[in-house]
């Protein structure tokens, strides 16, 4: 496939394209219909809302309050001079088209809605609407005509759901903001402005497309209006990460002496594959989400998955097309003139990502212990983790609805914010019951609205703020004490017990949630690496990211360590749903990254049967891009504190801290140093498990040249991964190219001796063309064996050099399969092709 995209590049642009603005123009035409649907079945509060609704079926629009404070030289609010500005305002405001109704509190009925003080006052206003329909140049217009009533003296604010929509950023703001951020990474990583646009282009074009179907999609089932904002989040992150990994590889393979477009191929069926991978498990964990059997986070399942796979999807069709654009030019020009000038880069990787793998290598248990001691520091915050809901009293302080909601906070007392509702069916008679709940601690006022429909409704004011655990201790109270002891049926309802039960059940389901999406990444690492302990490895590994990662949200949003200086307002409990979401991404991001560590690893094991060398190198050539992937990551999440959504907002940061810990430590710092320590049991699977198991190829169909999973020689080569001796080379043979396989691309294998006979390692072989183009170059490793790559059948020179022993050219014939030559040097330079 990956070749058709590449050499039908202009179809594939055209494809992508027509899709994209197809998606567009429909989503365009019909609009969205976000819903938030909190439907939690079987708890108190979902009862009491039944109730309600069947008692007020005809449900209202939007309700937002006005709110005023006289101070100084002004006096209380109901003089004529405060009334004089006041209630020509609320006139103008109740005859603008889409305003229902205005309650003010001038009308004696309403005198409840005046402080005892005097000094605050508010009134109601009902739109016809609900918040996210109504019209953002109406609800402008309402802020500025009830504002434009302030003076010296009298302040005025504003809250509700409509009032907080125009106060958000431009849409796409955050979006733009870590796009920008991510192509500086990418240009300083690649050098080359080109290279810098592919993975942009590529995870817009995932994520756009993925934006439009969700919008379709809202008119058919229930997609809440934060799922969008975590599906860009995700799509973004994955998206530019895919394109990353792909590209990465694309260009070293260039570099290594390989043509455009084998290079494009075989990028795209190394990392290609593992991106395949990658964001089966990310779905795979964002479906776990559906253990919680809460409606809420269906829309957000189906909206982040949709996402993720269409970001897939473009990475493997679109971004070969786009490779096939550009061809070399995917190089910077320095690099080009290099490669024409010195000709193909070694085999080998070096740098500082090569020095870091070979100083973990030699240090792996002063590492993990320094690693386990971060991780276990930052996690420590998370023993105090208390779910809530956010609301505008978490706004930043320059907002009016935080200041509407502190002014209400401070004339009606702070559980004016947060009202509850206990409903009594029936018909009963509520006086006892309504003098026992004023009668209760933490109460400021209950008082019985008139009976609708054989229900009453009484309005609870807790003396304690929305967010405060005694107002949870408060619900918890009438629920199991005063209600049963007045001995009626009523149920405690209001958007504060909702939340509250919402936590309550988030609590109660996630294990169940974690265990799913654990045991699912299970069985995928075991099918794919053929290896209990990597899978084992992971999910502690996960664990462990997930503690520290939510040490940091607590730290940041519950205790308020640099809220106000991150500009997302004041600190409160983390939102009731976001561990939920927050564990679906992490995993599936932390599973990413463990999928493109492991199996560069793990394809140099089935080849060498060396763990150390494994792993070793596979950190070696990962640990740049994994890095380089997990910075981007970290600039587009944190720029969704820009998003003026809390939830956005904590989503963002509490994943960038979570990338951060899980690229920076846990996969270049402790998962390469216990595997060191664990050695040749990483890969040790039972054999009777080994014949069970389906087979699920991360890399390309392995060449039986080195080990399989199994323990034992292997078949095809006599390799013994428990003697590390090939049975092969006891005597020595004509080398002939062997006849089985398919003819494709395929390797060289076989061992270095010495004229003694003893094992010559640190050797260097060459593959080079019949035209002098190097292919591949490698490193004999201690028992003196070595594999290099061959892309097709035909006529090679072989070079081995060795330090103190003379450099010899061999030529050699490739088949259709693999071709074991193995090479005996001396010091006087006879080579003996065996």
């Amino acid at each position: 496939m990956a070749r058709w995209c590449y050499r039908h590049r202009l179809v594939v642009l055209v494809l992508w394209v027509g899709a994209l603005f197809g998606l567009g123009a429909a989503g365009t035409s019909v609009g969205t219909d976000y819903s938030n649907v909190f439907s939690l079945p079987d708890t108190d509060s979902k009862q009491a809302y039944d109730l309600m609704t069947k008692a007020f079926p005809r449900s209202s629009g939007d309700t937002d309050t006005v709110v005023w404070r006289s101070s100084g030289d002004v006096g209380p609010v109901t003089d004529t001079a405060v009334r004089s500005r006041i209630e020509p305002v609320l006139k103008e405001i109740a005859g603008m088209r889409g305003v229902g109704e205005v309650v003010g509190p001038y009308d004696a009925k309403n005198a409840a809605q005046i402080s005892r003080d005097g000094r605050t006052a508010f009134a109601q206003i009902t739109f016809t609407d609900q918040a996210n329909e109504v019209p953002k140049d109406l609800v402008r217009k309402v802020v500025a005509t009830a504002q434009g009533a302030e003076r010296d003296g009298l302040q005025v604010e504003l809250g509700g759901q409509a009032i907080t929509r125009i106060q958000e950023p431009p849409t796409g703001v955050s979006e733009v903001v870590g796009i920008a951020a991510a192509a500086v990474v990418l240009f300083l990583a690649f050098g080359s402005l080109f290279a810098m646009l592919l993975p942009i282009v590529v995870a817009i074009t995932g994520v756009g497309s993925g934006m439009m179907a969700t919008m379709l999609l809202s008119h058919v089932t229930n997609v809440p209006e934060v799922a969008p904002l975590l599906g860009s989040l995700i799509g973004l992150g994955v998206g530019i990460d895919y394109a990353l990994f792909i590209v990465t590889r694309h260009r070293r393979g260039i570099q290594r002496g390989l043509e455009p477009e084998e290079s494009a191929v075989r990028a795209l069926n190394t990392s290609g594959r593992a991106v395949l991978f990658a964001g089966g498990t990310v779905c795979i964990a964002l479906a776990g989400m559906l253990v919680m059997n809460l409606r809420f986070l269906d829309g957000v399942v189906i909206a982040t998955s949709l996402t993720v796979v269409l970001s897939v999807l473009a990475a493997v069709t679109l971004l070969p097309a786009l490779l096939g654009l550009l061809g070399p030019r995917v190089l910077s020009r320095k690099q080009r003139r290099k490669l024409a000038g010195a000709g193909p880069d070694p085999a080998e990787a070096s740098g500082p990502a090569a020095r870091w793998s070979a100083y973990v290598q030699e240090r792996p248990r002063s590492i993990a212990a320094m690693a386990l001691v971060v991780m276990a520091v930052l996690a420590l915050p998370v023993l105090s983790l208390r779910l809530g809901a956010t609301d505008q009293g978490n706004n930043q302080e320059s907002t009016t609805t935080r200041q509407a909601y502190d002014l209400l906070a401070e004339g009606f007392g702070p559980g004016f914010n947060g009202p509850l509702q206990v409903v009594v069916p029936g018909g009963a008679d509520t006086t006892e019951l309504v003098r026992t709940i004023r009668a209760t601690d933490d109460v400021a006022q209950a008082a019985a609205a008139p009976p609708a429909g054989g229900i009453t409704v009484i309005q609870v004011v807790p003396k304690t703020s929305p967010q405060s655990v005694g107002t949870d201790r408060l619900i918890d109270r009438l629920r199991d004490d005063v209600i049963p002891e007045a001995g009626v049926e009523a149920h405690v309802g209001g958007v504060t017990a909702v939340f509250k039960d919402f936590a309550s059940v988030t609590g109660d389901r996630l294990p169940y949630f974690v265990g799913a999406i654990i045991g699912l990444g299970f069985l995928l690492l075991l099918i794919a690496f053929r290896s209990l302990v990597v899978p084992l490895t992971a999910a502690l590994m996960n664990l462990i990211a997930a503690a520290a990662s939510f040490g940091v949200l607590v730290a940041v949003f519950q205790w308020g360590w640099g809220t106000e200086f991150l500009g997302i307002g004041k600190e409160g409990p983390i939102t009731a749903f976001l561990p939920v979401i927050m564990l679906s991404l992490l995993f599936g991001l932390s599973m990413d990254y463990q999928v493109f560590l492991v199996s560069r690893m793990h394809e140099e094991w089935v080849h060498t049967g060396d763990n150390a060398r494994a792993v070793r190198v596979g950190l070696a050539e990962t640990s740049r891009v994994i890095n380089c992937a997990a910075l981007i990551m970290i600039c587009v999440f944190s720029a969704f504190v820009l998003s003026g959504d809390m939830e956005g907002a904590m989503a963002g940061i509490g994943l960038a801290a979570a990338v951060a810990l899980d690229a920076f430590i846990l996969r270049t710092a402790l998962v390469p140093a216990a595997m060191h320590l664990l050695g040749r049991s990483n890969w040790w699977l039972p054999g009777w498990l080994e014949g069970r198991l389906p087979h699920l190829a991360v890399e390309p169909a392995a060449s039986p040249t080195g080990p399989d999973e199994s323990t034992g020689p292997d078949k095809n080569t006599g390799f013994d991964k428990n003697t590390g001796f090939d049975k092969n080379t006891e005597h020595l043979k004509a080398a002939e190219p062997e006849t089985s396989g398919t003819g494709g691309a395929t390797v060289i294998h076989g061992f270095l001796r010495t004229a003694d006979g003893d094992p010559l390692a640190g050797a260097s072989v060459t593959l080079v063309s019949r035209g002098g183009r190097q292919l591949d170059r490698v490193t004999s490793i201690a028992d003196g064996s070595y594999i290099v790559s061959v892309p097709a059948p035909g006529a090679y020179i072989l070079a081995v050099t060795a330090r103190g022993l003379a450099s010899r050219a061999h030529h050699v014939t490739v088949g259709g399969g693999p071709l074991v030559y193995d090479v005996e040097l001396t010091d006087d330079g006879a080579g003996l092709v065996k």
